[in-house]
């Protein structure tokens, strides 16, 4: 892993190694983050998967019970019926935050009775379609609000894990790298400073030496 180009200096040293903590709690953060973004990513899988049944099955039954009423009415009566819908359903979309994805959410607001028509000339096989429709439209719009949630936590898992890749994988190696490199220049600097000084301390005990010897050399000459 190719290090950090910084001077190896005592104060470089401090800052990289506050940088080092400092992306090891973000790693464990977003490990954390992630962990539990892939937890309510796997439960939205599931749900989408059980209201996809329900609603695929309520569209086969409501298809089911169309086509029979087809075959007893009319194309003309069959338009007539479904010409002037009564129900209303009012949407109202809004986020709700989850781990920093903001996810939709659907209320719907519904009035009216949802036949349109008169039961007099019309088969009980369009009343049960009417219905198989009616009674798979709350699954149908939560489906959208679930499938819409597993797109958005999906790219949120991705981004997260770059990042805890980058983290892992590419910052702490270098800092780790950047502050061993600037530790070892540090002490061999330590080491080349001690040498000097003791060859200096050492020469100068070789000077004192001397000077004594020719002290010592020079009184005796003074006294004889």
């Amino acid at each position: 892993m190719a290090r950090l180009n910084v001077n190896p200096t005592r104060m470089e040293l401090t800052n990289l190694k506050r940088k080092l903590t400092t992306a090891r709690r973000g790693h464990k953060l977003l490990k954390d983050k992630q962990d539990e973004l892939m937890r309510r990513f796997l439960d939205l899988v599931r749900e989408n998967k059980e209201l996809r049944r329900k609603v695929e099955e309520g569209i086969e039954e409501s298809n089911r019970h169309m086509a029979l009423a087809r075959s007893v009415m009319s194309d003309s009566s069959l338009d007539v019926a479904l010409m002037m819908p009564s129900q209303k359903m009012s949407l109202d979309v809004s986020e709700k935050n989850v781990m920093s994805v903001m996810l939709p959410v659907f209320d719907t607001k519904l009035e009216n009775d949802i036949y349109s028509y008169g039961f007099a000339f019309t088969s009980s096989d369009l009343d049960a379609a009417v219905k198989s429709l009616s009674d798979i439209m709350p699954y149908m719009l939560r489906l959208a609000e679930v499938e819409k949630s597993c797109q958005l936590m999906s790219a949120e898992i991705e981004k997260t894990r770059r990042r805890v890749n980058a983290l892992e994988h590419v910052m702490i190696p270098q800092y780790e790298e950047t502050i061993k490199y600037i530790s070892m220049k540090l002490d061999e600097n330590e080491r080349s400073s001690t040498i000097r000084l003791m060859k200096v301390k050492n020469m100068m005990l070789e000077e004192a030496r001397r000077k004594a010897i020719e002290h010592d050399r020079e009184a005796a000459l003074e006294m004889s």
